[in-house]
């Protein structure tokens, strides 16, 4: 279930939300817009390969470097995020988000959107299949 953040009227510091905790692969709730979230992740090594069935997924990368691989009609393919990019992985698209040397994102889902997404490889112990966490927790 995911937690309601309420829209906070003063502005945010992505750099503060992100200092704020160290744990990789946890997105944070920083606001909310409409029925989406705003969340910011530290990233580093590989993700699980991955679908939201429902939803697209934006990407923006704060800090470093992001890879994404796609396996779209059975091509597998890997676009590259340097730092001040942005990224949509289209509903249904089969993905897994990595970042050989770290990287710091922030995410635009809607609310209740599960990080490892509807249909999932095994989850390893350092993904955090959550809904996001609030800002702080």
């Amino acid at each position: 279930m995911s937690q309601k953040t309420s829209v906070n009227s003063d502005p945010i510091a992505l750099s503060a939300a992100l200092a704020s905790f160290d744990d990789l692969w946890s997105p944070r709730i920083v606001t909310q817009v409409n029925d989406y979230d705003v969340r910011v992740a530290k990233v580093a090594g590989e993700h699980v390969w991955h679908t939201h069935d429902d939803t697209d997924e934006f990407f923006l990368v704060i800090e470093g470097e992001l890879h994404i691989s796609l396996r779209e009609e059975g091509v597998e393919r890997t676009v590259t995020l340097p730092r001040g990019s942005v990224f949509t992985v289209p509903r249904g698209v089969e993905h897994r988000p990595y970042a050989p040397s770290g990287a710091s994102i922030l995410l635009f889902e809607p609310t209740g959107t599960l990080s490892v997404g509807d249909r999932h490889d095994e989850i390893p112990d350092h993904i955090d299949a959550t809904t996001g966490h609030a800002l702080g927790g």
